[in-house]
């Protein structure tokens, strides 16, 4: 993979160059890369192919980006029906990288990657590293989990591009890390928010003051976090905190990213192209008001998305930024339009914890997920009521149970949860909706 060098102490660099476009240099690339992907998708993929034709629509008509409003939209369950390759437009001799997040029903979200995929992917995140201020000479820690799960090894091939020096620690081994980040003279850290706040109070039990330390950015992403915790992360750690964002269905972290102003996220929408539409609709709606996040990939070669659906809610920001980027920025998404969320950077839907309770013989279908923070990590108890002849059995007999739910909602989510049985009737029953979901981390 090339590495691309620039000078210590200056932001721009030689990968940036798409960040500060012309408008219509950008447009006319944009609509270049979007009828080849069209393209694409159509000769080599059924869904895309089936869905165009039953619009009458062809490649040759998109002539504009304006057209790309009569293509239809893709969702997170098109992976799930075309599992596990069904959306691979290229052919397995060309696919070099396999990923895949956890799914609906307990099979994993799997997306591709050709060699070319993977110098975007490299590029995207060397920008996003240089939109954070970081440069050749900086040390970055990278605690990001390496594995299925897309975010280590894209941060790690973009702080090599842009010439940092990578650390792959991965995550857990909390005093494992921050020993590494004393003695190796760490200046950036790449995780989760969460598990920094965590980092930052497992320091102060050590008697190491991060503020003391050379770590001077933070870049969290993989969860949802609000200016609240930026101020935390801040003020005790002495560091400047950035928020990224990606998706594995798009290309994993490096859709997105603030820049050294922190005045929301740049879109490297040379790659993704943007778009905000009313969730109930999905009509367009105009520049400044909040609706969903949709994008289009414009240079996937292994796996095309067209119209993706993020569910993620946010808004354009019309002002020009002090950074001198010319390519368009969103606020920080903090809301979603389903009842998706987000727990130590994996995506957790309630219906995954419900099959996974109903698998496990005796668990009646009423639960509560309840999410708090303790020591800076995303905690998550499921409580689940019984059957009232289970109930009334012998401790032994309901500890096994207990041991069957935590092992099938491991299994299906890929993350441990603490489960708390309850008699017949504990939880709140709801005239509409049941109240799945309690987050309490904000509290």
């Amino acid at each position: 993979m090339r590495t691309l060098w620039n000078d210590a102490g200056g932001e721009f660099h030689p990968v940036c160059a798409p960040d500060f476009l012309p408008l219509d240099r950008l447009q006319g690339l944009q609509l270049q890369r979007l009828r080849a992907t069209v393209k694409r998708a159509y000769e080599n993929v059924a869904l895309f192919r089936g869905r165009m034709e039953e619009r009458g629509i062809r490649p040759g008509d998109i002539r504009s980006l304006d057209d790309i409003r009569s293509l239809p939209f893709t969702e997170k369950t098109d992976l799930r029906d075309t599992y596990p390759f069904g959306l691979f437009a290229s052919p397995m001799n060309e696919i070099v990288r396999v990923h895949a997040s956890s799914g609906t029903t307990g099979k994993p979200t799997v997306v591709a990657y050709t060699e070319e995929d993977i110098e975007v992917w490299a590029s995207v995140m060397a920008r996003t590293f240089a939109c954070n201020g970081l440069h050749r000479g900086d040390i970055l820690q990278n605690a990001y989990g390496y594995g299925l799960f897309t975010g280590g090894l894209g941060a790690h091939y973009g702080a090599e591009m842009l010439g940092m020096t990578v650390i792959p620690i991965s995550g857990g081994q909390t005093d494992r890390q921050i020993m590494i980040m004393k003695d190796f003279g760490v200046t950036a850290i790449s995780c989760t928010p969460s598990y920094f706040i965590h980092l930052v109070e497992r320091a102060g039990e050590l008697g190491i003051d991060l503020r003391d330390l050379p770590i001077r950015a933070g870049i969290f992403g993989a969860e949802p976090w609000t200016e609240g915790i930026r101020r935390h992360a801040e003020e005790q750690a002495g560091i400047k905190a950035y928020d990224i964002y990606g998706l594995s269905e798009i290309i994993g972290p490096g859709v997105a990213s603030e820049c050294t102003e922190q005045g929301g996220i740049h879109i490297f929408e040379d790659h993704f192209y943007p778009e905000i539409v009313d969730p109930k609709t999905g009509e367009p709606i105009p520049d400044g008001e909040s609706g969903e996040l949709v994008f289009t990939t414009l240079s996937k070669k292994a796996m095309p998305m067209i119209r993706y659906r993020t569910h993620d809610i946010t808004s354009f920001i019309t002002e020009e930024c002090a950074c001198g980027r010319t390519i368009r920025r969103v606020k920080r998404v903090g809301a979603r339009s389903d009842d998706m969320f987000i727990i130590r950077g994996v995506n957790v839907f309630p219906s995954q914890i419900e099959a996974a309770l109903l698998a496990v013989e005796g668990v009646q279908p009423h639960y509560q997920i309840i999410l708090t923070r303790q020591k800076g990590l995303d905690q998550m108890e499921v409580q689940v009521e019984v059957t009232p002849e289970l109930f009334s059995d012998q401790v032994r007999d309901l500890e096994s149970v207990q041991r069957r739910i935590s092992k099938s909602i491991e299994g299906t989510v890929g993350i441990r949860a603490a489960v708390r049985l309850v008699e017949p009737h504990t939880i709140e029953r709801s005239m509409g909706k049941a109240k799945r979901l309690i987050d309490n981390r904000e509290k």
